[in-house]
């Protein structure tokens, strides 16, 4: 092997190696027992700290969540489909901990502050027979807790009127003391998530 060549390979080994180290290359790191989790990648960016209001109309930040982990959602009281379905499942898995749901906090914080009063989200938790922690804000304080928790949400115009909102679709799992820890996927199996939530609870 002449020596250009021997460089050549040997460059691509090292760059292949840091891809593998980085995650970039599932094949050589794979193990079905311990999977990789994607949410690792963005950690330091999740979380942060908060003013939103609560469902009384009260003032409510993120230092009121410390002393217990919690799962973070973001959505709107009007969602057809994702926001109950996630909500709904967030119930589910909590029921399932046993002992353990009390000490584990569901938030709710909306991205629609000119439909979602505190009032008509409180309501709307109601549905979903669990303790759900209902926060919205003025636009400002949505779009700063947002951007905490790399949030996506847009406002999209529908065809004859009105509106809805395009969003970020993940649960998104804090520590204690308001530490990003994971994600719970939609397209995950009860099994995996209800893994992450023991996990979290425990932790």
């Amino acid at each position: 092997m002449t020596g250009p060549v021997r460089r050549g390979l040997k460059r691509g080994l090292l760059v292949s190696a840091a891809l593998i180290a980085a995650g970039g290359i599932g094949w050589a790191v794979y193990r079905p027992e311990a999977p990789v989790d994607p949410a690792a990648s963005y950690a330091a960016a999740v979380g942060g700290p908060f003013t939103l209001t609560d469902v009384n109309g009260r003032p409510f930040g993120n230092d009121q969540l410390r002393g217990k982990p919690f799962a973070i959602f973001f959505g709107f009281t009007r969602c057809p489909d994702v926001c109950p379905t996630t909500l709904s499942r967030m119930a589910q898995l909590r029921a399932r901990l046993g002992s353990d749901a009390d000490t584990l906090n569901i938030v709710f914080v909306s991205v629609d502050p000119e439909s979602d009063t505190p009032a008509q989200i409180g309501r709307y938790l109601t549905l979903f027979d669990t303790p759900i922690i209902g926060l919205t804000g003025t636009p400002a304080q949505i779009a700063a807790t947002a951007r905490a928790y790399a949030v996506y949400y847009q406002r999209v115009p529908l065809e004859g009127g009105g509106y809805t909102m395009d969003h970020t679709a993940t649960v998104f799992l804090m520590g204690r003391a308001g530490e990003f820890v994971t994600t719970l996927d939609a397209h995950e199996s009860e099994g995996p998530s209800l893994d992450k939530l023991r996990r979290l609870v425990r932790g």
